[in-house]
């Protein structure tokens, strides 16, 4: 496959203005990628431990995100060996690449940086959306860097990122489906509930037993009337009050009041 050649054009421009940017700033774009890497990894291990409060579809996308990133990484791969696209830093004349060239037969597009870093980022985005300000930006750094340090084309990491924005959604969605059920099961067992989380109406249940809000509003421990309602425990005993042998060798003696 031949390079567009507005994306070449690009590819100079960007890699001449690397070229001219200090020495650092070259280190840190050479080792960004892999960093942003492990930074993902970490996300997916906090998305797991913030799933185990969760529903058994929660935690289902939590599991299913790095492997919905593996699989737009075998698209990637794939694709690469049938469009066989040669590498900027060999094809373009005089490039300025600030990395070393892969070796031939390591294809150009799509760029697999990229779409590991979209499909990292797609994925942590459909189990938190609350991430999404933070995970996005970084995958297109990340993506962008690969250009920076002269070894993808522009259309190379668009491509990709585009590839791993849908493809990692799509496979998180089906595996929560497959691992949903599978969960709820799991979390039925002591090995299960350690390492996915209780299921959550266990969870609600403990709560309640050591005092914490239950279902309805009451407190758990607190006496209810017949119809469900907390009992105030500074109020004395209604008319219609049994008088239990307890309430006589104390000599309590309960109040009635005056019926309408």
């Amino acid at each position: 496959m031949q390079a567009p050649e507005f994306s070449a054009d690009l590819y100079r421009e960007i890699s001449e203005f690397a070229h001219g940017t200090p020495s650092w700033v070259h280190t840190v774009a050479e080792i960004g990628t892999d960093a942003g890497l492990l930074l993902f990894a970490a996300l997916f291990v906090a998305g797991w431990w913030r799933a185990r409060g969760a529903d058994a579809r929660a935690m289902g996308l939590a599991l299913a995100a790095p492997f919905a990133v593996v699989a737009a990484y075998l698209v990637s791969e794939v694709s690469k060996t049938f469009i066989e696209e040669e590498r900027p830093c060999r094809a373009v004349a005089g490039a300025m690449n600030i990395v070393e060239c892969p070796a031939p037969g390591d294809w150009s597009f799509p760029s697999n940086h990229a779409t590991i870093a979209a499909a990292s980022a797609a994925a942590v985005v459909v189990a938190w959306r609350a991430m999404a300000p933070v995970v996005l930006p970084l995958a297109l750094l990340m993506a962008f860097s690969r250009v920076f340090v002269g070894v993808h084309y522009p259309h190379d990491v668009a491509a990709g990122f585009v590839l791993g924005c849908v493809a990692a959604p799509v496979v998180a969605l089906v595996l929560m489906w497959v691992a949903a059920p599978l969960v709820e099961a799991l979390r039925g067992v002591p090995v299960g509930a350690a390492l996915l989380g209780p299921r959550p109406a266990a969870a609600a249940a403990a709560a309640g037993v050591a005092g914490g809000p239950v279902p309805g509003g009451a407190v758990a421990g607190a006496a209810a009337s017949p119809a469900g309602a907390a009992v105030d425990p500074g109020a004395g005993p209604r008319v219609d009050s049994a008088v239990t042998m307890p309430d006589v060798m104390g000599g309590v003696v309960p109040r009635r009041e005056p019926r309408p």
